[in-house]
């Protein structure tokens, strides 16, 4: 089985902007989950769930976060499973390149794993859309 989700966006924003936007708990909170999050190492974070979007919570440490990479642990509420997410941003000629990793998902025993690989791939899928719309906003709010 796949072990590692990877995901690719490019914005047209600044790698300030995006990075914000992964990185500060009152934007993730906007776009993502509400989110008790602080981008230093050693932070321990919570992504809080909603009744009206279906999640759990989600809790981890925060391993890396120097300008413009961002690691993370991942545990899924009511499981002992620790995941990793990375976030990696690099400058382009026209904006913002995005790389986003989950690795470990393996972790999960049996189907588990299955189901888990496939529900955060499509989490995953539906959060670079959430955040493409939110740092459009952003600009047209600006």
């Amino acid at each position: 089985m796949k072990d590692i989700i990877k995901k690719e966006a490019h914005f047209n924003h600044p790698i300030e902007k995006v990075w914000n936007a992964i990185s500060k708990a009152e934007e993730i909170s906007t776009w993502f989950i509400k989110a008790d999050f602080k981008a230093e190492s050693g932070y321990h974070y919570t992504f809080i769930a909603s009744q009206k979007n279906d999640c759990v919570n989600i809790t981890g440490v925060v391993k890396e976060a120097t300008p413009y990479t961002l690691i993370y642990t991942w545990i899924v509420a009511n499981t002992k499973v620790e995941t990793t997410v990375k976030w990696e941003l690099e400058a382009t000629d026209i904006g913002t390149r995005l790389y986003l990793e989950h690795s470990g998902i393996s972790k999960y025993k049996g189907d588990t794993a299955i189901k888990m690989f496939e529900s955060f791939n499509g989490g995953w899928d539906g959060c670079m859309t959430e955040l493409s719309d939110y740092l459009k906003k952003l600009v047209n709010a600006g």
